[in-house]
């Protein structure tokens, strides 16, 4: 007889579900609106962060494993033509990760958490890239 496998723990788990994912967002946005570091990025945005901050959270909970809520309301949506008339090059990338990142940090993720979120976050934003 075979050992049951064990649970699979997706990253929207480990960083506490729907709270904690929404937790990152709120904190990532308000790292973007108050760090000299992501101005750029802030500037892309409109005055109200409050629409981004409910799209990034939808989107972020499936991607990260959890409810697909982006998907359940909006369907297939191509993530780059929604990017187009922004110009996002390197630096901007970093920015958005640079926001990333601390937000993480801010919210106490494990360090796991985090090298387990490191490079699928870099592909994600190097892919939303047109510069």
């Amino acid at each position: 007889m075979s050992e049951p496998a064990a649970p699979v723990t997706t990253p929207y788990e480990l960083l506490g579900g729907e709270a904690g994912v929404r937790r990152l967002v709120d904190r990532f946005y308000d790292i973007m609106d108050e760090a000299p570091e992501a101005q750029g990025i802030r500037a892309m945005h409109a005055e109200d962060l409050g629409p981004m901050r409910q799209k990034l959270f939808e989107f972020l909970s499936g991607w990260l494993g959890g409810p697909p809520l982006y998907f359940q309301r909006y369907g297939t949506v191509c993530i780059t033509r929604a990017h187009q008339p922004y110009a996002i090059g390197e630096p901007e990338r970093d920015q958005w990760l640079f926001c990333m990142r601390r937000a993480l940090e801010d919210l106490g993720a494990a360090p796991e958490v985090r090298k387990m979120l490191e490079a699928p976050l870099f592909r994600i934003a190097d892919f939303l890239r047109n510069q």
